[in-house]
């Protein structure tokens, strides 16, 4: 994990800003969804993308029964097959 030497306090509310740098490299626009994870002492930020909640693929996510689901996967749905 490559430092960048920004540092930002973290305001009342618990809020902290992405300097622009941060948000260029992950491609973030406004309204766009971050991931939080903990990791240990580590808070990681990830953009948001949709993905298949069967095999983790965020390529032609489709939604099905308010489910995410990649169209390989339904496809496997629809023939029964268990991949």
């Amino acid at each position: 994990m490559k430092s960048l030497g920004i540092v930002r306090k973290v305001d009342e509310l618990g809020r902290i800003v992405l300097p622009i740098e941060v948000r260029r490299r992950l491609e973030l626009e406004a309204k766009d969804g971050v991931e939080i994870f903990v990791e240990k002492d580590r808070v990681i930020l990830k953009k948001y993308e949709p993905c298949c909640i069967f095999c983790g693929d965020a390529e032609d996510v489709v939604y099905f029964k308010d489910k995410r689901v990649c169209r390989n996967c339904l496809e496997s749905i629809r023939e029964g097959r268990s991949e």
